[in-house]
């Protein structure tokens, strides 16, 4: 068999890294000479098909938590990992019926364009603003971290090994900055044309690319799922227990009935931040405005939920092709998180099918390659959808009181982006071991709890105001961001953020059982608590919503 050395592996895998980026990059500019007004810059001029948004959002919503946290979660946790897939998958059925007509009719470039359609909008959209970058910080975690899983697997760099004189970790810092300066270009120089772009290119690359795996680890089967599944049962070393509910979430502790509990409502917890947060994420929302009509929105969410339907089926042997082929141990020797369970599989897969151990560094150099464009895909979108709550929310509407012209918008939110590119950098080092999809779950609770229910009351409650709206969004984000910061994602544990301390006193991992009842409640209390009414206003609200009188 041909050995393959680390430096051919590292030239495969930097080549097709660089080709991509400059594919990307090429879009983006083409699309910057495109973008001349707001418009362009925050919707990509209402000029794209119902297929090729639902293309964009499965590329923003297929996410490095979908490609790799998910298949490592699976290939490490068996049945329960899998319930990520099933809850981010159902979750587009609420945004569907909920919130994409909707939105699309009564906005025009941001969720607080709604929110405060009929209430004060400075206290408001300052609101929006902060939960808009609270969200797409937490989310930005989970790529930035994904990012830096694969760079020393790539590089094949080994404990006591380097690469340019940089060791694992100091690679996967590396790398994490250079993702952050990508995504800053990406938004700054294309706006939503480019990011869209790049996108649709990024969403047909890990389609393909997870057909292809998932394809190859049923054709190594014979097409059996039983035998595969049975192989990852095996492999992993727990048995029936693997391919059974109960693994991680919702398990019994015997003799202890507390913990018993904190377990299933864990499970209840997660289930609810993954069913709900989604039609609460600021740059899934912001997604609906790039489509001409409501009907656009609604059929680029059919399009988006038959994309991503189809790929969430796809980590099922992902996942469980991981487990078997490679084994949880060499998964989480590699990385703890199972992070990069699926370029292991890719790896496994090319050495049996593509012509030995050359074939199997190629394959992993493409297929780490989808998964660094689902990365930047993902950041641009995120930073676009907190860069343009900032300048369209913050700025031009309460600093400058709805005076500013789309040119200062506009360089406000390329300014914005910048800063919350360096600020995502920053917590991204800091959370480089944890894994993706659990980052994201966070994020998606955070969403459901301070937007969500603020989305809601503003759709339906005619009686709904300004201090509801600011106690919803309030109320819920602050809830979600302490309880986090008490649980043991943060402290106490031994896959926390800081090992080494303990402030921990909240028992679960996921605060969406709290924190969403929460949101609603003081979103409830904050209305009945003031006398401001505006039913005027809400016909107004209503009729625009359902109809599309008066959408941009």
């Amino acid at each position: 068999m041909y050995a393959v050395s680390a430096g051919t592996q590292r030239g495969i895998t930097i080549s097709l890294f660089v080709i991509f980026v400059v594919i990307t990059l090429g879009l983006t500019i083409w699309a910057s000479r495109q973008t001349r007004t707001a418009t362009d810059f925050y919707a990509g001029g209402r000029s794209f098909s119902g297929f090729q948004n639902g293309m964009a959002i499965g590329g923003d919503y297929m996410s490095a938590a979908s490609f790799l946290g998910i298949a490592g979660l699976i290939a490490l946790n068996g049945y329960d990992g899998f319930l990520y897939s099933i809850g981010f998958l159902v979750a587009w059925l609420v945004a569907l019926l909920l919130v994409a007509e909707l939105l699309r009719n009564s906005g025009k470039y941001t969720m607080a364009d709604v929110l405060a359609f009929r209430m004060r909008q400075p206290p408001v959209r300052t609101a929006a603003a902060v939960s808009t970058v609270t969200v797409s910080i937490f989310y930005l975690l989970a790529q930035m971290v994904g990012a830096g899983a694969l760079v020393a697997l790539l590089l094949g760099i080994a404990p006591g090994t380097t690469f340019l004189g940089m060791d694992a970790n100091t690679a996967k810092i590396a790398t994490i900055i250079l993702i952050g300066a990508l995504m800053i270009i990406y938004v700054t120089v294309g706006g939503m044309k480019g990011t869209t772009y790049v996108q649709i290119v990024k969403a047909f690359m890990l389609m393909l690319g997870a057909a292809l795996m998932t394809l190859l680890v049923l054709w190594h089967y014979k097409f059996n799922l039983s035998s595969l599944l049975g192989d990852a049962a095996t492999q992993d070393g727990r048995g029936d227990a693997f391919l059974e509910p109960g693994l991680v979430y919702g398990r019994e502790v015997a003799g202890d009935a507390l913990q018993t509990f904190y377990h299933k409502m864990d499970l209840l917890s997660l289930g609810m931040a993954l069913v709900l947060g989604t039609a609460g994420l600021p740059h899934i929302l912001i997604r609906f405005y790039t489509v001409p009509t409501a009907r656009m929105a609604r059929r680029s969410v059919l399009w988006a939920i038959g994309i991503i339907g189809t790929f969430y089926l796809f980590t099922l042997a992902l996942g469980f092709g991981a487990a078997a082929l490679v084994g949880g141990e060499a998964i989480r020797t590699q990385n703890p998180g199972g992070n990069t369970a699926a370029p292991q599989l890719a790896n496994a897969l090319g050495v049996q099918f593509f012509g030995g151990e050359l074939g199997g560094v190629t394959f992993l150099a493409v297929i780490a390659a989808v998964a660094f464009a689902t990365i930047l895909a993902v950041v641009a979108g995120l930073t676009l959808a907190s860069s343009s709550s900032l300048s369209h929310d913050f700025y031009a509407n309460v600093v400058r009181k709805g005076q500013a012209t789309e040119q200062q918008e506009v360089r406000v939110a390329r300014v914005s982006a910048l800063v919350i590119g360096a600020v995502s950098i920053v917590l991204g080092v800091l959370a480089r071991d944890l894994n993706v999809a659990f980052l994201v779950a966070l994020a998606f609770a955070v969403a459901a709890s301070g937007n969500l229910p603020a989305i809601l009351y503003s759709l339906f409650w005619k009686r709904f105001n300004t201090r509801g709206a600011l106690w919803a969004i309030y109320g819920g984000l602050i809830s979600a961001v302490v309880l986090v910061f008490f649980s043991p994602v943060v402290s106490g544990s031994a896959s926390a953020m800081f090992k080494d301390h303990d402030w921990s006193w909240f028992p679960l991992q996921n605060p969406g059982i709290i924190s969403i009842p929460v949101g609603f409640l003081c979103g409830w209390l904050g209305t009945i608590l003031s006398k401001e009414s505006n039913p005027e206003k809400y016909a107004e609200l209503e009729v625009r919503s359902l109809t599309g009188v008066g959408a941009h």
